[in-house]
C-alpha cells in the first residue's frame, strides 16, 4: 500500500480570525480604570517593602512578591522615557494612522505606562519631554478614557 500522504497536495489557507471576548481587570484594575473614568485620576499601588509604586497598578509587587495594598494617587503628568511612531492602520489599532505610542513615567510612578501621544508633530518628539493626560469626554472605564498624552 502506497503512503498516501504523497498524494495529497498540502494546501496553507492564510486566514484571520477576529474573536471578541470580554476580560475581567479584576478588583486592582476596576479601582484604576474607576479613577480614570469618574475623576480623571490616576492611582497606583505601593509596594510595602520596596516602595515601588505600580501605576498601572498590580496586586503583587514584581520585584519582592509582597502584597501591594496601599492606594497612592499620582499626577497626570509625566516624562516621555521612549516612543514610536506606527505608520500603518490596523483593525487592532485604536485610532487611524499614524499613531505615536509612548512609555510615560507618571509623576510619582516608578514605572512607566504605555499609551498614546498626542497634539504633537512627530518632529518635536524628545525623550524626556514633559507631558499630560488628556482624557476622553466620554468616558467608559477603559484605558481609552485616558485618549493621550500631550506636550505639558
Amino acid at each position: 500500500m502506497a503512503d498516501w500522504k504523497e498524494s495529497v497536495e498540502n494546501i496553507v489557507y492564510s486566514g484571520r480570525i477576529k474573536v471578541p471576548y470580554k476580560w475581567y481587570v479584576g478588583e486592582v484594575g476596576s479601582r484604576f480604570l474607576t479613577g480614570l473614568r469618574d475623576n480623571k485620576e490616576f492611582w497606583g499601588t505601593k509596594c510595602p517593602k520596596c516602595s515601588k509604586v505600580y501605576v498601572p497598578p498590580v496586586k503583587n509587587c514584581g520585584e519582592c512578591f509582597a502584597l501591594t495594598n496601599e492606594w497612592v494617587k499620582v499626577k497626570d503628568t509625566g516624562t516621555l522615557e521612549s516612543f514610536t511612531v506606527v505608520d500603518y492602520s490596523h483593525a487592532m489599532q485604536p485610532v487611524k494612522a499614524p499613531i505615536i505610542y509612548g512609555l510615560v513615567k507618571l509623576d510619582g510612578a516608578s514605572g512607566s505606562i504605555l499609551h498614546m501621544i498626542g497634539n504633537v508633530k512627530r518632529e518635536d518628539l524628545k525623550v524626556g519631554m514633559k507631558v499630560k493626560a488628556v482624557f476622553a469626554d466620554k468616558r467608559e472605564g477603559t484605558i481609552l478614557d485616558i485618549k493621550h498624552f500631550a506636550p505639558a
